[in-house]
């Protein structure tokens, strides 16, 4: 029988680059993109930094880039599990599509809506930061049902990453976008079942994607 921690490790990254990211293409939950020779280039780099780290469990969002970008744990047995609630936001009508400059001030004028609190509006067509952490609590209290698995990798998106850390970090989600992402950075928080609360450890860190600039 495992024994039950007192902390919760959770390694938390985004998805390497797709080609929709190389072009600036509006990507969201509603396109399914697999990674591109860069993105699988950073995903084996995160594993070589990486594939000596414990990990009792991977949980992914149900969108293939997710799961490309750790595909290499779940190559050598580690046991994962995707959920849609860790999806990207649905960016709507939107996606899909190169902004032009009337898209540029849509999504300037709703982030700034959203940084300044205006959190219930959904993008046109699409979903609001408040109905992604809806989704997402599920999936946290799932995840923090199990304080067997003591160290855990969970693979996601920008954006989502960016809702997710302000409820785990106890901020309003107006706060979303002081959390900077690359793709394939690294947040490493650690959750204390003693007080219920989260610390971080590592933002945005992306040393292990070194290599690849000697390439």
């Amino acid at each position: 029988m495992k024994q039950v921690a007192s902390t919760k490790k959770i390694y938390l990254i985004r998805h390497g680059e797709t080609d929709y990211n190389r072009r600036g293409v509006v990507q969201g939950s509603g396109i399914d993109a697999d990674l591109n020779d860069l993105g699988r280039a950073q995903a084996a780099a995160f594993f070589e930094a990486y594939h000596g780290i414990p990990f009792d469990k991977i949980y992914t969002s149900s969108l293939r880039r997710t799961i490309q970008s750790v595909n290499q744990f779940i190559d050598i047995g580690l046991p994962y599990e995707s959920h849609s609630g860790l999806n990207e936001i649905s960016w709507g009508i939107r996606e899909g599509k190169v902004p032009n400059y009337a898209d540029d001030e849509y999504y300037l004028d709703l982030i700034q809506g959203w940084r300044a609190g205006d959190v219930t509006k959904p993008t046109e067509g699409g979903e609001s930061p408040t109905d992604v952490k809806q989704r997402q609590v599920p999936v946290l209290d799932l995840i923090l049902s199990r304080p067997e698995e003591k160290t855990i990798l969970v693979a996601m998106h920008g954006r989502a990453m960016r809702i997710l850390l302000t409820m785990l970090l106890d901020q309003p989600l107006s706060a979303m976008d002081q959390y900077e992402h690359r793709n394939l950075c690294l947040y490493l928080l650690q959750y204390h079942y003693g007080n219920k609360r989260f610390t971080l450890e590592l933002a945005n860190d992306t040393h292990h994607l070194l290599p690849l600039a000697a390439v």
